[in-house]
């Protein structure tokens, strides 16, 4: 095993039957989260950092979960020993938000009320409701104040909001190529995913759990439209360029060329189509399209961040135009105009989107220096 790496991991639950009513006016009586630990929580509970994830995230962001799992959590280039947030300090705390497919309540669990799976009539969710959520889990595990609050792109969203929601209860919120709220265009990308999905004969009006049917070409085709818009058109030329996989560009032969691009599409989304629910995937992007970090501000996230007592780290990325540096650009304007303390870096990256899960040494270098800021104080 890997010595930077935190190791063989066990997923944990936690039950909650105290009523959590949403932002949408619904109840859930009680609900589960899965979630992950690792590291040590030091004496005076003041070293635990809560990791959210983004839209086809889950709990396992680092280590393995066997000897032989070939394949690490989604975060392992920035959790564990001597990485950014550096497990030998920090107590590491990475859940399945409610409403996910990796065991937390959702809706591919059982709606008690019916004793079938909640399917589409799993109530509708926003940003705000995950971090109540997030903050009961904080509860359960006798932390009061986290050192920091860590996400990128959704998760970026969930780290602002909790120092909205709660500001006495972060210390440092860490903010990477996210934004204050979706593009018109960041939405029309979700919408086509969605109808992707929703006409695919298989999704059956979100009952294909009950039905036994899966809606699984919609939901490779919604995948390969988020996954391109991942990735810069830099990181996508030097993977692939026009290489064939097979055939040829001879005159006459054209049909039976197939380039190295539509097969690795193809791939990402069939693996994508197996292991995540469609269901899920429609509520998670609504989520997204929904959250406005100054919707109740009167739209100014300068008197949003007013409400705020941490300070910030903000990251983005060259080459991101899902999430452009400009976005990001306009959360650390409104926190300086709010008089709140923030650091900020504009990463230069070829790879897009997705660069905040990869091993860039600038980033991982910048991260990992504010990091060991926070561990100064915890």
């Amino acid at each position: 095993m890997n010595p930077a790496s935190v190791g063989i991991v066990a997923p944990q639950r936690a039950r909650f039957t105290e009523p959590l009513t949403l932002a949408c006016g619904r109840v859930l009586s009680d609900y589960e989260l899965v979630y992950e630990t690792y590291g040590e929580l030091n004496a005076g509970r003041s070293n635990a950092v809560l990791v959210c994830h983004a839209l086809s995230g889950h709990h396992h962001a680092a280590g393995y979960h066997s000897a032989g799992d070939r394949k690490p959590g989604w975060w392992e280039e920035c959790i564990g020993p001597g990485k950014p947030i550096d497990t030998n300090h920090f107590f590491v705390v990475s859940l399945n938000n409610l409403g996910g497919c990796h065991g937390s309540t959702g809706p591919v669990t059982v709606n008690p009320a019916s004793g079938q799976p909640w399917g589409p009539d799993f109530p509708s969710l926003r940003v705000r409701d995950w971090v109540h959520s997030q903050a009961r889990l904080a509860d359960y595990l006798g932390i009061d104040c986290w050192a920091a609050v860590v996400g990128g792109s959704l998760g970026g969203m969930q780290a602002m909001r909790w120092a909205l929601l709660y500001p006495q209860r972060l210390r440092h919120s860490v903010v990477i190529a996210s934004a204050l709220r979706l593009s018109a265009q960041n939405i029309a990308f979700n919408e086509i995913a969605r109808q992707a999905i929703q006409s695919d004969p298989g999704f059956a009006g979100g009952h294909y759990l009950a039905q036994n049917t899966l809606p699984a070409q919609g939901l490779a085709l919604a995948r390969m439209v988020g996954h391109i818009t991942y990735l810069s058109d830099d990181a996508m030329a030097n993977k692939f360029g026009r290489d064939l996989r097979s055939g040829s560009l001879e005159l006459g032969d054209e049909t039976g060329a197939e380039f190295q691009v539509q097969s690795y599409l193809r791939y990402q989304g069939s693996q994508f189509s197996g292991s995540f629910d469609a269901n899920t995937y429609i509520l998670m992007t609504r989520a997204l399209d929904y959250f406005d970090l100054a919707r109740e501000y009167d739209d100014d996230p300068v008197a949003a961040f007013r409400q705020a007592q941490c300070s910030f780290l903000v990251l983005s990325f060259s080459t991101d135009w899902r999430f452009s540096p400009q976005r990001s650009r306009e959360i650390v304007d409104a926190l300086i105009a709010a008089d709140r303390p923030v650091t900020y870096a504009e990463i230069e990256a070829e790879e897009g989107h997705d660069a905040f899960l990869m091993p860039i040494p600038r980033y991982l270098q910048l991260f990992g220096a504010y990091m060991r800021r926070v561990q100064e104080t915890s």
